[in-house]
């Protein structure tokens, strides 16, 4: 037997990591071992390489490059944290995964969706999330939400400009609709306890 791996995925501000810790809190409260990790993170290596890459302060790398960063530190996420919790038959719940870099370097970046997917098969094996929840909101609620969570200042990548964030959620957009049985599209407009109804709903086929 082996545990389960969700990952929840979507834009800047659309509630991610509240909904990711609120699932753990529903999970472990049926009994069932959960670890709740985030990308670029998770273990020391990859939580350094998460420094090199969003850090304002240092200089932008190229798409190639941070397109690699993080495929270096999802390698030793996945190598480190991700398949010893599964093989326990833990659950994981990933704040991002692949499909990230998916839109983030392949889409919006421009570097292809074949080059990072590539880059995944080589340093993670190919691993896929059992299911993956996209959390969807109107843009302007995302504007006010990131704008509230960056008052003291954004990263190097929530910082970029709206044009390149329309292409992000137009391209998690097109992952759902291509992949529609791991993806479960979330409406992530309303209170935090509305949503992580909808984000039960979603889960329910997997609950033992």
């Amino acid at each position: 037997m082996i545990g389960k791996f969700i990952a929840f995925e979507g834009g800047e501000g659309t509630g991610k990591s509240t909904q990711a810790g609120m699932l753990r809190d529903a999970l472990e409260a049926r009994g069932i071992s959960c670890i709740l990790t985030r990308e670029p993170g998770g273990t020391p290596g990859a939580e350094a390489i998460r420094a090199l890459v969003l850090d304002p302060a240092l200089p932008k790398w190229d798409i190639e490059a941070e397109a690699l960063l993080f495929a270096a530190a999802r390698s030793d996420h996945v190598a480190h944290l991700i398949r010893p919790a599964l093989e326990r038959e833990q659950w994981v719940i990933c704040d991002r995964f692949v499909d990230s870099s998916r839109a983030y370097q392949g889409a919006a970046g421009g570097l292809g969706d074949e080059a990072v997917l590539a880059m995944h098969r080589l340093g993670s094996g190919g691993l896929l999330p059992d299911l993956t929840l996209l959390l969807e909101v109107p843009g302007r609620i995302s504007s006010q939400r990131t704008a509230a969570r960056d008052a003291g200042g954004s990263d190097k990548i929530g910082g970029r400009p709206a044009s390149f964030h329309e292409e992000v959620t137009t391209a998690f957009a097109e992952f759902a609709e291509a992949e529609p049985q791991r993806f479960r599209r979330i409406d992530g407009e309303g209170p935090p306890a509305e949503i992580h109804a909808r984000v039960m709903t979603a889960v329910a086929a997997l609950l033992p």
